[in-house]
Order: C-alpha cells, then structure tokens, then sequence
C-alpha cells in the first residue's frame, strides 16, 4: 500500500539528530481560544496553526495534529491543507495524527485510509482495547508509525490501565506494553503513548520496550515535570532520543494577541531547552 520511504522510525531517528529536540507541537485549535485577529479569515483554524508550524518548525521533532478539534467545527479540509502544508515545507519532520481510533477490523480498514490516505499522515494514535485485529489493518501500511495507547496522562486512565492480570500479577498498560513490543509489532513501527503525570510508569515501560518510541503528553498546561519525564523516558548511551514530548495548550495558546506566533515559539523553544538540558 505504502512505498514511500523513510519509515515513520527513520524519519523520527533523522529529525531526534537534525532538530536537536524532543519536543513535539501539538494542535489542538479551539475556535474559541483562536486569536481575534484570525476571526474574518475563510480558515481561521488553517492560519492559526499554520502560524504556529511556521514559527516553531525549527524547534520540534513532531507535529501531532488532535482530529477531533478539527471534525467538530467541520474543518477536515482545513486538516487536510495542514498536513499537506506541513509535508510540503517541512518533509523532515513526522505528522502525528492524533485519532485514537479502535474498532473492528474492517473499520480500522477505514480509519486507517482515513489517516494515512485521505490526510497523509506519518503515523496514527490507536486505542488497543479491542485487541490486535483492531490493529493490524493499520501495520498494513508497513512505513506508517501506530501509536498504541498505554499508560494515559489522564486521571481517569487508572480506571482500566491498572487493573490486573490475574495470572501474570501485571497492571493492563504493561501487558499492552509487552504486547506492543513483540507480536503485535509486525512493521517494526509502533510506539506506546505514556503520559508525563507518570513518571515512574514511563520508566517501566521503557524498561519493558528498549527503544522503541514513546509518545509523552501530559507537560506544559497539565503539569508533567519536565526532568522526570526525561529521566525516566531515556535511552541508555541515547540521551535525546526515544520520545516525543508533546505540547499544545501551554505553546498555541501563549498570547491571544496578534502575536500568538511569536509567543508559541518563544515557550516552545524554552519547553525545548528544557528538555535538552534534561537530557544532560
């Protein structure tokens, strides 16, 4: 299905090196956070984040668009011109369609199509609930990252994620974690979602995982620490590498003025040497 080439991995590996960064922005544009000054635009949500990529691009390893943000306002061919905005100017740095989708097969079929066709994105977020046949149409695309959901930043996330397995004694996100890193892994492209407000998870599924990348919400507006975080997502001899720490809130919505720009970049670029000087 998908040729192209490099894998969503390689491409992560190249931008870790290149960018210099592990900080991942994340679009989350609520219409009415966008600045006044964008109100009269025919795409409002286009420009705001387009500004926002522009501003920052030289500071992230990822964009992580959130689809949900953009379907409620009926604005997937402002997503859609995003991606393709962001493929275009920065083909070096990976998009993270953030969708969380999990049903049936054959509707993960579509799904799949979905993220990876109709919105070109490098890679998807999934929830592994429904088990692998829910995952497996998205492996298809064998270049394509998927992103399985583990150890939530939410508070909720406890309700299910702790629960445990009654033969092994494990909680469920680190039997997901074991799952994600053997059989389920068949295109060698998955990643595990492990939220910042759990530091001493991120450090056992690392431990569980070796490398294989991790998808880090939870800093800048809900309060993860930035040094746990680091320290407990690191790779040995790696530092620097193996995660994606994503921000929205705290970085798109840092001035609601005309120059909302200017202000992402300046809290992205210190989120970013925050995260560096973490890593030291």
């Amino acid at each position: 299905m998908n040729t192209k080439s490099p894998s969503f991995t390689q491409q992560l590996h190249a931008a870790w090196a290149s960018q210099g960064s592990m900080l991942c922005v994340g679009f989350d544009p609520d219409p009415k956070r966008i600045p006044a000054s964008l109100a009269g635009k025919p795409e409002p949500i286009f420009e705001f984040c387009k500004a926002i990529a522009d501003a920052t691009a030289d500071l992230v390893c990822a964009f992580k668009p959130q689809i949900a943000y953009f379907a409620s306002q009926g604005a997937e061919t402002q997503l859609k011109k995003l991606i393709s905005h962001l493929k275009t100017q920065y083909p070096y740095i990976p998009v993270i369609l953030d969708a969380k989708r999990g049903d049936i097969g054959s509707t993960a079929e579509h799904y799949a199509m979905e993220a990876f066709e109709r919105y070109g994105a490098d890679a998807v977020t999934v929830n592994p609930y429904m088990g692998f046949d829910s995952i497996e149409p998205y492996l298809r695309y064998s270049q394509k990252g998927v992103i399985v959901l583990c150890r939530t930043s939410n508070p909720g996330g406890s309700d299910l994620q702790f629960l445990k397995n009654s033969s092994t004694g494990e909680p469920l996100y680190l039997e997901v974690a074991k799952l994600a890193a053997s059989k389920w892994n068949a295109s060698g492209q998955l990643g595990l979602v492990v939220g910042a407000t759990f530091p001493e998870e991120i450090a056992k599924v690392r431990n569980l995982v070796g490398d294989m990348p991790l998808l880090i919400p939870g800093i800048g507006a809900q309060g993860g620490d930035i040094a746990a975080t680091v320290k407990a997502g690191s790779i040995a001899q790696k530092l620097g590498t193996g995660m994606i720490i994503n921000s929205s809130r705290a970085i798109l919505y840092a001035s609601s003025g005309e120059d909302f720009a200017q202000a992402a970049r300046k809290v992205a670029q210190t989120t970013r040497d925050a995260l560096n000087a973490a890593a030291k």
